[in-house]
């Protein structure tokens, strides 16, 4: 497969070859994605939900993102690996975005990052291109503004909001993003975005005519077992056969099962020491 790169993404988008990308938290998540072949690794900051018991991704840190991004380029040779920027980490000044994408080169490894937001995000995301930083843009339903937004919602599925998104697709892209995460967005919208622009669409929920898509690692696997959003596919429900592996290690703990000889270790008996 080699090491996926930005250019590799556009040359998919160009000669139509569909990209891949699914989010992974820790190094042996990442391990497998990478076996699996996909093409991008994104470090969401979707941790908050996923893995740290947050009801939304607000809570989550820079130094949490940096932690948790370490371990997953670690565990990845191939993919493409993209660190999530988390809220107020780009929203306070661009000298400030600029530093907290630079920790996710300098510090973690990562080879890109994302960030959310359109018309408003396009000084900062100029500012962080500039420096040698390709970014990945975020549009539609932002989770980080979901107060702002009043929940998870649909986005752009009226005349006017679907325009402002096509226009924050384009100023994306002009501001020199690599590619743009269409996010809860009418599948129709989607397909006019993706097709006006030269850089990828990712979609999650925006429909089957983005350049790719990217749904979240615990979505995939069935390990969660919260509300699924419409646009998650289980391609494996682990929550149910994780349950019963735990269980069946408690009840042979228990009853005196585990361990047997087999997983224990010998020593000369003349060298046991003595109790009495």
């Amino acid at each position: 497969m080699g090491k996926v790169t930005v250019s590799t993404l556009k040359k998919k988008k160009a000669q139509g070859e569909k990209i891949t990308m699914i989010t992974a938290y820790d190094y042996p998540s990442a391990m497998m994605a990478d076996e699996a072949g996909i093409d991008m690794i994104l470090v969401g900051d979707s941790l908050g939900n996923a893995v740290l018991g947050y009801e939304t991704t607000l809570p989550v840190t820079m130094d949490d993102m940096i932690h948790h991004t370490k371990a997953v380029v670690r565990g990845t040779k191939n993919a493409l690996v993209i660190g999530d920027m988390p809220f107020l980490s780009y929203h306070l000044s661009i000298d400030k975005a600029v530093a907290n994408a630079g920790r996710f080169i300098q510090e973690a490894g990562a080879q890109a990052v994302k960030l959310e937001g359109g018309e408003e995000r396009l000084n900062v995301t100029k500012a962080i291109v500039s420096t040698g930083i390709p970014v990945l843009g975020h549009i539609g339903l932002t989770p980080q503004s979901v107060h702002q937004m009043g929940g998870f919602k649909v986005q752009g599925k009226d005349k006017e909001k679907a325009e402002k998104l096509l226009r924050d697709a384009k100023i994306l892209e002009e501001a020199g993003a690599f590619g743009i995460v269409l996010e809860c967005v009418p599948a129709a919208l989607a397909k006019v975005i993706s097709e006006s622009i030269t850089i990828p669409t990712i979609g999650i929920g925006g429909g089957p005519d983005c350049d790719g898509q990217v749904l979240v690692w615990h979505d995939v696997l069935g390990i969660t077992q919260n509300m699924k959003p419409r646009f998650v596919k289980n391609y494996a429900n682990l929550y149910p056969v994780i349950i019963e592996a735990l269980q069946k290690y408690k009840t042979e703990v228990e009853q005196g099962k585990f361990p047997q000889k087999e997983h224990s270790f010998s020593m000369n008996e003349e060298d046991i020491p003595k109790l009495y």
